[in-house]
């Protein structure tokens, strides 16, 4: 396979689980905003925040607000990293590696892109932005669903899957870091009707409530829910699942080698060093230094690969 298909491959997925995620990230925002009566809009600088785009929102804007926030990360071609941004690059990498999609992807894709296109032609008002966000994230799992259920478990693949994980471990680090450092930086809203509000958001947010609560019962202990999101390799949005998918498809490209090639050795790394500690280590460590280092690491990994695999050649 030429470096430059998978190139297209690995960001075509990853771009699109980036604006699914964004789109869960306004929808967390959203409903975490609703707890705070007295001043909702200052809710949206910490989201934005997360989203690493808060500098290019403040000059652009003079001010955070509730509308301006769900605009720039919805569907403002200033942030690259938009919704409706996300799924053009995404459908354009589509359409350079063409060939190596099968027709159900292609025409998933395509649909993605004119969905998006038409519902985000103007400002989304609040009272349709909840359809709006579920329509979007349906979207993404259709394209998701044929790809599952259309191409062959080759390189392509492969690739497909790891811009697929290391952008969604990313997600789940910067939505679980909303809540447990920046939103909360008190412990006096803890076990607060409030904090659990919250913390269903984030459940909620990552399609995790109904799995945690099979595994746990109705009780929303931010202990639990912690372990559930960090550590749990059977909860498939969770930064262990992603490592161990990252480290799967990795080793599935690495076959043939008689040693681990440089990417395989640093995801192995990112879970020997963060990911095979119990939670008590983890918050003696603390859980906002620890993502922020697994941002670092999964941000180093995505560069590793590019070079592993020669990208752009």
């Amino acid at each position: 396979m030429l470096g430059k298909t998978a190139n297209g491959i690995f960001w075509m997925y990853r771009l699109l689980e980036r604006a699914e995620n964004t789109a869960r990230l306004i929808e967390t925002g959203q409903r975490i905003a609703l707890t705070r009566l007295n001043e909702p809009d200052a809710e949206w600088r910490p989201v934005l925040q997360s989203a690493s785009v808060l500098d290019a929102y403040l000059a652009a804007n003079e001010t955070v607000t509730k509308d301006a926030a769900v605009d720039w990360l919805l569907r403002s071609h200033e942030n690259p990293s938009s919704v409706l941004c996300c799924i053009e690059q995404a459908r354009q990498n589509a359409r350079m590696v063409r060939t190596a999609l099968t027709g159900d992807v292609w025409e998933a894709i395509n649909a993605t892109y004119m969905h998006a296109r038409e519902t985000l032609a103007r400002k989304v008002g609040e009272r349709d932005l909840p359809n709006v966000l579920r329509a979007l994230r349906q979207q993404a799992a259709l394209v998701r669903g044929m790809t599952h259920g259309t191409m062959m478990r080759n390189e392509i693949y492969d690739f497909a899957r790891l811009g697929t994980f290391i952008e969604r471990a990313d997600n789940t680090a910067r939505i679980l870091d909303v809540k447990y450092y920046v939103l909360l930086p008190s412990t006096l809203a803890v076990g607060s009707s409030i904090d659990n509000v919250q913390w269903e958001s984030i459940l909620r947010s990552l399609s995790a409530k109904g799995g945690f609560r099979m595994e746990y019962g109705s009780k929303l202990a931010p202990r639990e829910i912690t372990h559930f999101l960090v550590l749990d390799k059977r909860m498939p949005r969770s930064l262990a699942f992603c490592t161990s998918k990252i480290r799967d498809n990795l080793s599935y490209l690495n076959r043939g080698n008689r040693e681990p090639g440089p990417s395989l050795r640093l995801v192995s790394q990112i879970e020997q060093q963060y990911l095979s500690h119990d939670l008590d280590q983890i918050f003696e460590f603390g859980l906002h230094e620890m993502i922020t280092e697994l941002l670092g690491a999964f941000s180093g990994l995505a560069r590793q690969i590019e070079l592993d695999y020669r990208f752009y050649e």
